[in-house]
């Protein structure tokens, strides 16, 4: 089959056939690139005959684990589009997705995840995902396996790989849809800018269902012909222990999971193969990063990632370049402007706007004419973050819009405030970030409420709504909630004054 430009190339093109590919730590269980490609022929020709075709969608709510990548590839290979969605949501969040995503099917964990089974209804066909003591997961439907295969057209470079969802600042999240060509342009990128080749292990620590963990940690790997170490679930204490065992070369995490891992470095050893870090999904401060390069004894490289780019757009390169604490790095394989409000380069090193082009950047969102508007000008993407760009490193200072970003999860302040305002005691809300030194930014909010109500009672309320995550640390009850004219809340504001209410 014609491979170029689609993520079949990963494990088809340019690969030791016997090296190991995929790695399960829990079991050792190791996956040469020779069976990744025999398990994903095999699971996209069972998925054809369930009635997968090519331009389909595919919702996926899977854990960790090589069996999700498996999964995905077959179908990618296939020509459809996987949706992975977080195994955290609620069911009035898997409700809203899968009607927003209308999909052929759901592929989930066999036995689990009721949550998102009822969520799905009648319209929705569910099969589910066995993991076996075999190299490749099984299909089953109604606890019947999957076993007859047929062939089927393969997917192309202009395909839907991915489609995923944005929150932005707005209430409704945004359907992203990355092309096999961008992905596989944004793994190639990461490869050569790390100068990963056959011999490097990389580590998953971060969650699939992210462009971070699938594309850099994964995908990055893979187009270099190394290899992945994915475990089922990711644990801090077992971490170091694992990555030693399997001669862990590199891996990424967000600055809360470095943190994490940190923290468990007192008993541990780095391991001798490690060359270097990396980290993305929100801001390390640089005392952070260069604790972490103290104790791990190698480089930690930052860089700076979003799903509509297929993930990386730039980062601090490796020595004996200069690593610039506190910035992003320099552009990787995509074109890094700043502008002012009018789409015009700002002075250097003069606060803008941040804008991108690049092969691995979406075509845009879907079925959203207003989003695109906004979002596009003149063939650039714009991100949405402010920052300046001086000596080619880019050094962000925060987003434009409001989003609040908890430990690299984007949160939409407008989705926590709906959910508030359904409680019948609740007449007004506002949500908003306040710092967190694990973390990053925690969310809080404020509400205006009618009769007595506790804020145990309120943020019970949210949990039963909203994934983990999204619940406001702090619920506080005030009197009321500083607007504009015009009625817009001020965020801004309520934080700053509600840091004074408590000096």
């Amino acid at each position: 089959m014609t491979t170029e430009g689609t993520l079949s190339a990963l494990f088809t093109s340019g690969v030791e056939k016997e090296s190991v590919a995929l790695v399960s730590p829990e079991d050792g269980q190791a996956i040469t690139f020779a069976a990744l490609e025999r398990s994903v022929l095999q699971l996209a020709g069972r998925l054809s005959v369930v009635g997968v075709e090519r331009g389909d969608r595919v919702a996926v709510v899977l854990p960790n684990g090589p069996e999700f990548v498996q999964i995905l590839l077959a179908i990618t290979t296939l020509g459809a589009a996987a949706a992975p969605l977080n195994p955290a949501y609620t069911a009035d969040e898997y409700s809203f997705y899968l009607r927003d995503l209308q999909p052929r099917l759901l592929l989930v964990s066999a036995g689990e995840l009721q949550v998102a089974r009822q969520a799905a209804g009648p319209e929705v066909a569910i099969v589910d995902v066995v993991v076996s003591e075999q190299q490749s997961p099984g299909l089953a439907i109604d606890g019947h396996e999957v076993e007859q295969e047929q062939t089927f057209d393969v997917g192309v470079a202009g395909d839907i790989a991915l489609l995923l969802h944005t929150s932005g600042t707005t209430s409704r999240p945004k359907q992203v849809p990355l092309l096999q060509r961008n992905l596989m342009a944004s793994a190639r990128t990461i490869a050569a800018h790390y100068a990963l080749g056959p011999a490097d292990v990389s580590y998953v620590a971060m969650p699939l269902f992210h462009v971070h963990g699938l594309v850099a940690s994964v995908f990055g790997a893979f187009a270099a012909g190394g290899s992945a170490i994915v475990p089922r679930r990711f644990s801090p204490q077992r971490f170091w222990g694992q990555a030693r065992i399997h001669g862990v070369t590199w891996f990424s995490a967000g600055p809360t999971l470095h943190q994490m891992i940190l923290d468990k470095q007192a008993t541990e050893v780095a391991p001798p193969t490690l060359r270097f870090t990396r980290s993305c999904s929100s801001a390390m401060s640089p005392a952070l990063m260069q604790r972490l390069e103290d104790v791990y004894g190698v480089p930690l490289l930052e860089a700076y990632g979003m799903t509509e780019a297929s993930h990386q757009m730039a980062s601090n390169p490796l020595p004996p370049q200069a690593r610039v604490p506190g910035t992003v790095g320099v552009s990787t394989g995509t074109e890094i402007r700043v502008v002012d409000g009018e789409g015009a380069d700002v002075p250097v090193g003069s606060s803008g706007e941040v804008v991108i082009r690049g092969s691995g950047v979406t075509p845009g969102y879907l079925n959203n004419p207003d989003a695109n508007k906004e979002a596009f000008r003149d063939g650039w993407f714009r991100t949405g973050d402010r920052g300046t760009l001086e000596d080619g490193y880019l050094r962000l200072q925060g987003r434009i819009k409001e989003m609040i970003l908890r430990g690299g999860e984007n949160i939409s302040p407008y989705e926590i405030e709906g959910v508030l305002l359904t409680h019948s005691a609740v007449t007004d809300a506002v949500c908003f970030a306040v710092t967190d030194e694990l973390y990053g930014e925690e969310v809080e909010a404020a509400v205006v409420v009618r009769g007595p109500i506790e804020e145990r009672a309120l943020r019970e309320f949210c949990r039963e709504r909203l994934a983990a995550f999204k619940v406001p640390k702090i619920i506080r009850i005030v009197e009321q909630i500083p607007r504009t004219p015009t009625g817009k809340l001020q965020r801004r504001r309520v934080a700053a004054l509600l840091d004074e209410a408590d000096r």
